[in-house]
């Protein structure tokens, strides 16, 4: 079961709660996630065999928003992805897309998006290419650029982050904040991965509320003892506390992931589902 705000300041792992709760008093309870969403790559491996299978299952699990990502959505026929949500009342309000697709394929990766409904293009994952100064400054350079036309195709763009952004720093800063400072907060939004920026060892309360409006989801997945990731509920983040922050007043979407999620994925998803729709802040 999810570890108590309390147990945790409680306990002799204090100073850890403090970094995975932000350190405030007891939040006010009443708020709920009222759309549970859920990333797609949690199931990639069977959603890519069986896509309108997997997503009608999904939907009776209670979810009602997926993201895409993986599974090799991008070579499916969106069209049947589209009617296949529609028919069991779900919709894809964002979606992966890699960087060098949104450079190299703009319009093809603009048209998926509008095919499958979504109003905000997210950028995954950078590569270890990536990783040195000069090719991060080019690439948060393109983020902007990537984000002015989106806006002109009448899509959004964020960045959803891993945990070697906050540990690489060239010069002293690391690469987030080099994203952060470099691309323009009206139109490069933050789907902020909880789980990474945990292990990353950051203050997750404190991120929140410095990202506040630039906030446009979250992945919502929990962190084991052992510092692997586990299904909502199972671990020792404090979601309730999270979500209770001020800066996460501008949080569009709540995506349950799990990247390491044991077959047959189903009882993960549904453990993780019935955790955050539980939450109350």
């Amino acid at each position: 079961m999810m570890i108590s705000r309390r147990h945790l300041l409680a306990g002799t792992g204090g100073a850890a709660a403090l970094a995975l709760t932000g350190g405030l008093g007891a939040p006010a309870f009443g708020a709920q996630v009222r759309k549970v969403g859920i990333q797609l790559y949690t199931v990639r491996n069977i959603f890519m065999k069986d896509p309108a299978g997997t997503l009608e299952k999904i939907a009776r699990i209670g979810f009602r928003e997926v993201e895409f990502g993986g599974g090799n959505y991008e070579a499916m026929d969106h069209a049947m992805l589209r009617r296949t949500m529609d028919r069991h009342s779900l919709t894809a309000p964002s979606l992966h897309i890699a960087y060098e697709a949104l450079m190299g394929q703009f319009d093809k990766s603009v048209a998926m998006a509008k095919a499958l409904g979504a109003d905000t293009v997210v950028i995954p994952h950078m590569g270890p290419s990536f990783y040195k100064e000069e090719r991060w400054e080019e690439a948060v350079t393109n983020f902007n650029r990537i984000a002015v036309d989106l806006k002109k195709a009448g899509l959004g763009l964020a960045y959803h982050n891993h945990d070697f952004e906050f540990a690489i720093k060239p010069d002293g800063v690391s690469l987030y904040d080099r994203l952060l400072t470099g691309t323009d907060p009206a139109l490069v939004k933050i789907e902020l991965d909880l789980y990474w920026a945990v292990r990353a060892k950051q203050d997750a309360g404190a991120l929140i509320d410095r990202l506040a409006d630039r906030l446009y989801s979250y992945h919502v997945k929990d962190m084991a003892a052992d510092g692997k990731m586990a299904a909502v509920g199972q671990g020792k983040i404090d979601f309730a506390a999270l979500f209770a922050r001020k800066g996460s007043a501008a949080v569009r979407h709540f995506y349950v992931e799990n990247d390491e999620a044991p077959a047959p994925y189903f009882p993960d998803i549904t453990t993780s589902f019935n955790a955050v729709r539980a939450l109350r802040f």
